[in-house]
């Protein structure tokens, strides 16, 4: 959660709609995710099913990071014979890649790899916030 607060005490603080509670729950969940199989099997005799289970949670959270890029726009008129066709904007990417790092990092730390989450967690806290005056 550590590490996923990290991340989202920045996003809180640009006042990005993915913030301080999302991030911590995708870390936070991402994590447990990571541990259950970690306790329920032998990875000597099973080493694909992390995999899967990475996989399954990359995907999931690639919804979720979908959800806040696409936006339908709310620029229709009231009538709609003459109402243009919806226009679809794209925002929210840099929210979206940020929801993915913070399942990667919680996936890190349930695998027991806590120094790598959080030096990644650093690493995002200083692309988001420092790397962002560089941008046009």
């Amino acid at each position: 959660m550590l590490i996923g607060a990290i991340i989202g005490i920045e996003r809180e603080f640009s006042h990005k709609p993915a913030g301080f509670r999302t991030h911590l729950l995708v870390s936070l969940g991402s994590a447990l995710f990571t541990l259950i199989p970690l306790q329920i099997t032998t990875f000597q005799s099973h080493p694909e099913v992390l995999s899967r289970l990475i996989q399954g949670i990359a995907t999931g959270i690639g919804f979720l990071g979908a959800g806040e890029i696409v936006r339908q726009s709310s620029g229709q008129s009231p009538n709609l014979e003459q109402s243009p066709p919806p226009r679809l904007e794209v925002r929210g990417l840099t929210s979206a890649a940020a929801i993915w790092v913070s399942a990667a990092l919680g996936i890190a730390a349930g695998c027991g790899l806590w120094q790598l989450g959080l030096i990644g967690a650093v690493l995002t806290f200083i692309i988001l916030n420092i790397f962002k005056r560089f941008e046009s």
